[in-house]
């Protein structure tokens, strides 16, 4: 894809090419995803990717309104609400129909390459959680769809932990649906061939898991304890790669219905997504530069030329377009000193309370959220991040993701959403704005 050439005299790489996204969390890797299936030719460049902390659920929207903190059953309707009452969030730039399209077509693209979802399509679904609650979410990893199965016929169901993984206790999860849910109970194993260990870490479990060896200790181990149950849920372990394989395996040898309960950070279900990605935009034309930072970009009329690099660059990236999906604050999208926000790469104004000390609200846990949640680049319709004059910064620079202004996902629980919907709504922009 694109032009590769050395440049001797300032001891760089020259790459040309259509499209650059700068980001490679799960905006990024989406917009990589939609530009390769329209054969954009495309550089990804990023520092780091924010997903081995996710979950690996992919929410729409979880919560609406905000001030209520109450989860909402139908996301679709919560968007149509949400785009009427709030017209500045990310959602209401895009009609709903361009939504659902967008998830669509990028949990097809999973689904095809070995990392399965499902959803219930008119509602979402509750997960458990390792802190005992349930979570609301859209689209379900299949390696946790047991969970929700479970909960919504209150059937016998044994929540087990492994000894020595901090996080994750099966009593505590239980504790909260002791009278709503009588056959859920719990217990704890430890895990073939590290009884003596001392702590564990869920990714060296995980990793084991591709050795059949591994699945029929564990198989051994847990047999004994779940007689009489549908159901059993275990820690978010069942493998990187092929996920589901390895959870069927386990599941013909013990006779039941296995599932995975989501973890804190950092995530197997995060991590499986982070390394497919990197492992499958290469071979869909996605020339991947990572971990490489942007150190300078230069604009050359409708065109830009970027310089990216670690201390020094080492690659010019001459580009029709950018989407910028770089993050906020974890992803270095937007940095705070004393005095302000700043946009990293482009310095461009960052919607923010207008003084430091309105940042946040006095009560740390207020139902609203803090004002800097909601802190990031203004767009117009056409994605295109805003200067300061209110006008598009430059026609071909976009920007997708958590780095735009009046949205607060965390709260909401929209960030997948919000990342594919507005990184599907970017690519079309780039699309619309440069057309063959």
């Amino acid at each position: 894809m694109g032009c590769l050439v050395w440049n001797a005299m300032n001891q760089t790489h020259d790459t040309e090419c259509d499209l650059l996204i700068i980001g490679a969390g799960m905006t990024g890797m989406a917009a990589a995803v939609f530009a390769a299936k329209r054969k954009i030719e495309t550089v990804l460049v990023g520092i780091t990717s924010e997903m081995i902390f996710a979950s690996g659920l992919l929410d729409l929207l979880g919560v609406y309104p905000i001030e209520k903190g109450k989860p909402i059953r139908d996301p679709w309707q919560g968007i149509v609400n949400l785009t009427q009452n709030d017209p500045y969030h990310p959602y209401a730039k895009i009609p709903a129909a361009t939504i659902q399209k967008g998830i669509e077509e990028l949990v097809a693209y999973l689904n095809a390459n070995g990392l399965t979802y499902t959803c219930h399509t008119d509602r979402n679904a509750l997960i458990l959680t390792p802190a005992g609650t349930l979570k609301p979410s859209y689209y379900i990893p299949q390696t946790m769809w047991g969970g929700v199965q479970a909960h919504e016929s209150k059937a016998p169901c044994l929540i087990v932990d492994i000894k020595g993984l901090k996080g994750f206790n099966a009593r505590q999860i239980a504790a909260p649906f002791k009278d709503s849910w009588p056959e859920l109970s719990h217990t704890s194993i430890s895990f073939p061939g590290m009884e003596h260990s001392g702590e564990i870490y869920l990714e060296p479990l995980a990793r084991s898991m591709v050795l059949p060896r591994n699945r029929r200790a564990l198989a051994d181990t847990l047999r004994p304890v779940i007689n009489g149950f549908e159901f059993v849920g275990l820690p978010a372990m069942f493998g990187i790669q092929n996920p589901d394989d390895i959870r069927l395996d386990l599941e013909k040898q013990l006779g039941v219905n296995l599932f995975e309960i989501p973890t804190m950070p950092p995530s197997i279900p995060g991590l499986r997504l982070k390394e497919f990605f990197e492992t499958a935009l290469p071979n869909y034309g996605i020339r991947c530069m990572m971990p490489k930072r942007v150190l300078a970009v230069d604009k050359k009329g409708r065109e830009f030329s970027v310089q990216i690099g670690d201390a020094e660059p080492d690659h010019v990236i001459k580009t029709r377009g950018i989407i910028l999906a770089s993050g906020r604050f974890v992803g270095r999208g937007l940095h705070a000193d004393r005095l302000k926000i700043r946009e990293s790469v482009f310095n461009l104004p960052v919607y923010q309370p207008e003084k430091r000390r309105e940042w946040h609200r006095f009560e740390f846990l207020h139902p609203s959220g803090h004002p800097i949640n909601r802190a990031g680049l203004e767009i117009d319709n056409d994605f295109r991040p805003l200067d300061a004059s209110g006008q598009a910064a430059h026609p071909s620079l976009f920007a997708a993701g958590s780095i735009l202004a009046h949205q607060d996902w965390v709260r909401s629980k929209c960030g997948s959403g919000l990342a594919i919907a507005t990184a599907f709504a970017a690519v079309n922009a780039f699309i619309n704005a440069n057309p063959s």
